[in-house]
């Protein structure tokens, strides 16, 4: 009888686990729990711990409420152009409500990957291939539009829809690479023909420019070298008028008369003995008479009287009386050196006396000295 009690009470504590298990259920976080009793829907289990009637509800779905993405294989769609492409895309969606994912369709993701290709052939079709591959933005916001507005009723939001890649055709591709080195080479070219064009416009302008440069240095260099050259005539014919006035001054305010021919007639004796083909020069004994008998022809000449007397008459050229001193101080060591010159002639002539000329200074008149005698310089 033992055996069949512990039999049975075995038999209970195995029952009464099982329906401990049955009645409670644990669902994860971020999870749904579709309950169905008897195979009707009965209730959605949230996240937790949870308490159903054993034997009767049975946890049919557990649904994940998480964003899911769902990469779909290549799909071969046909442009407006009539190419092959083949695109490939992402899906980011999410569950948001368990019963209608459960209920409403079988397979969502299959329905929803359906769904990407049909409306991506609707939306590609109507494009180019050079629209297709530069509007991927467009078809991205086309796809999600359809696709938000068909899996609503399905209990799933669309999020984000993405395409990965676009290939097209391999001839198609190498055409493309051809069309783009072409243009690549063509902008080449451009790019060449139009630096060479620059290069050449910044030639010209340079070559210009120092042409104007070069003309404009020359022009003004010719300037200055005629302002110089007007200058320096300027200046020399003012110098050689300065000099013709200082030159007619020292005549005008030395007042010349036969002594200082005399002296000029001494100052050329050593310039005639210059020359080479005079070997022997002469001073005659008579040099002195000779002196006073060029001295008196000279006076007889109109212009140059044998001694000058009388009011003195200056050209003013602006000088001060220093100027006029220092210049009548040097006439007169000029007249007492022709003056001892001519006496020391005299001098050295054995048996000759010649009188001594006197020297006017200009401040009087004196009269001629006895021919035998001889009148101290002034």
């Amino acid at each position: 009888m033992a055996p069949v009690l512990g039999g049975i009470f075995l038999l209970l504590v195995l029952l009464v686990v099982i329906t401990l298990l049955r009645t409670v259920r644990i669902v994860p976080q971020a999870r749904a729990g579709i309950v169905e009793r008897f195979g009707k829907y009965r209730a959605t289990l949230p996240a937790g711990l949870n308490i159903v009637v054993p034997f009767a509800d049975r946890l049919r779905y557990m649904i994940d409420l998480r964003e899911q993405v769902v990469s779909f294989p290549p799909q071969p769609v046909i442009t407006e152009d009539n190419l092959v492409v083949s695109i490939d895309t992402v899906i980011y969606f999410q569950v948001t409500d368990a019963v209608s994912a459960t209920y409403e369709i079988a397979n969502y993701i299959q329905a929803v990957e359906q769904l990407t290709m049909t409306t991506l052939r609707n939306i590609v079709g109507g494009m180019t291939l050079e629209q297709t591959l530069t509007s991927r933005e467009d078809i991205n916001a086309g796809l999600r539009t359809v696709l938000d507005e068909a899996t609503g009723k399905w209990g799933i939001r669309v999020n984000r829809v993405e395409i990965k890649g676009i290939d097209p055709p391999p001839s198609i591709k190498d055409a493309m690479e051809k069309q783009m080195r072409a243009d690549r080479d063509k902008r080449a070219v451009i790019l060449t023909a139009e630096g060479q064009r620059q290069s050449s416009i910044l030639t010209a302008e340079g070559n210009k420019q120092s042409a104007i440069l070069n003309a404009e240095g020359m022009r003004e260099a010719q300037i200055l070298q005629a302002e110089a050259e007007r200058q320096a005539r300027i200046l020399r014919a003012q110098g050689e008028g300065q000099a013709i006035q200082t030159v007619f001054q020292a005549i005008h305010d030395g007042q010349p008369d036969q002594s200082l021919l005399a002296y000029q007639y001494l100052q050329m004796l050593p310039k005639i003995a210059e020359g080479d083909a005079n070997k022997v020069w002469i001073v005659p004994s008579e040099i002195g008479r000779a002196l006073e008998g060029l001295g008196s022809s000279l006076g007889q000449i109109e212009g140059i009287p044998k001694e000058t007397s009388g009011v003195k008459h200056r050209v003013d050229m602006g000088e001060t009386a220093e100027a006029i001193d220092a210049a009548d101080k040097s006439l007169s060591e000029a007249r007492s050196a022709v003056a001892d010159a001519i006496a020391e002639a005299n001098a050295s002539l054995p048996g000759a006396a010649v009188p001594r000329p006197s020297i006017d200074t200009g401040s009087s008149a004196e009269p001629d000295a006895p021919s035998g005698g001889s009148t101290p310089g002034a």
